[in-house]
């Protein structure tokens, strides 16, 4: 089933349970989904760019999260973050961080990257890799651990 699909069919049922965080986000998703095809080339969105879309959102809504708990604000970063279980369930399952660190020392051997000036080199080797299946600040991270 095409993932345009699905999400309408999660959309339908969640209207009819009344969920009202799982209608708000998904009707979300369908705008930024339907804003994406408008948009540009003005082409249909297939599973890969819906994928795409979903990182974005999710991404959006982790610096929100961030920003509202610094504010003091925990009742909107509680609301993000429920958004953003609802956006995850789309996702492919997410790569744990010893899985990233594993494959970043890996792509380090084969680029035979020494320091930290290396690291744009080693980002694009590795985020075509972990690509919908890890978040690049995390992936970010462990890079930077490893150069030191």
């Amino acid at each position: 089933m095409a993932l345009k699909h699905e999400i309408q069919e999660q959309l339908m049922t969640a209207m009819k349970a009344k969920e009202t965080v799982r209608v708000s986000t998904l009707r979300m998703l369908k705008a930024a989904i339907l804003k994406f095809e408008v948009e540009g080339e003005r082409k249909e969105a297939g599973d890969e760019d819906i994928m795409k879309i979903i990182q974005r959102e999710i991404k959006s809504r982790r610096d929100s999260v961030e920003q509202f708990q610094a504010g003091n604000r925990f009742d909107l970063a509680e609301n993000e973050e429920k958004e953003i279980a609802v956006l995850m369930e789309f996702m492919p399952p997410q790569m744990t961080e010893e899985e990233i660190t594993a494959l970043a020392k890996e792509v380090i051997k084969e680029t035979g990257a020494k320091s930290r000036a290396d690291m744009g080199r080693i980002m694009g080797a590795l985020m075509p890799k972990v690509q919908g299946q890890a978040d690049g600040t995390l992936v970010s991270k462990v890079v930077n651990g490893l150069l030191g």
